[in-house]
């Protein structure tokens, strides 16, 4: 895993969370990452993955759908109802392409699907894709912050 800086779109080292109960697919899922300039953390099941969210903040979650537990479901419904992870991309990998499954990952507020077997080149893309539009999401919240401030400080002058 490389740790340098990418002026592509990061101004940090993206943090990348994996979640699969199975260990070769958390592996495979790892190794097919190091090409990319991330950290990445793993999580076996639903609960570690929710531990890891609150003291990590990732910026993109690669979460399978069947795990013991808690479903990738309930685990994806957790994280985007919580106002604090809400913001953090959620690609669903699954093994199941029943229509009602990516109905139901869509109801609990998945940003993207992958299915198993992974193609690395899929995976890759649309990491990427996900990881520069959350840094340019971040940026753009970071500036209207700014420009709120700056607004408040206007209308304080002159109010004085």
């Amino acid at each position: 895993m490389s740790h340098s800086k990418s002026e592509e779109y990061q101004d940090k080292t993206s943090i990348i969370l994996v979640v699969d109960d199975n260990q070769q697919n958390l592996e495979l899922l790892q190794a097919y990452l190091e090409d990319l300039d991330c950290e990445t953390i793993a999580a076996s099941d639903g609960l570690e993955a929710l531990e890891k969210v609150a003291k990590k903040m990732p910026d993109l979650i690669l979460l399978d759908v069947m795990m013991p537990k808690m479903s990738g479901f309930e685990v994806c419904k957790k994280i985007k109802g919580d106002p604090k992870t809400s913001h953090i991309p959620v690609i669903m990998v699954t093994a199941l392409n029943e229509f009602g499954d990516i109905e139901r990952g869509l109801d609990c507020g998945t940003d993207d699907f992958l299915t198993k077997p992974i193609n690395k080149l899929e995976l890759i893309t649309r990491v990427k894709t996900m990881l520069k539009l959350k840094h340019l999401t971040d940026k753009l919240e970071r500036t209207l912050a700014y420009l709120s401030e700056i607004e408040k400080q206007a209308q304080m002058a002159k109010s004085d």
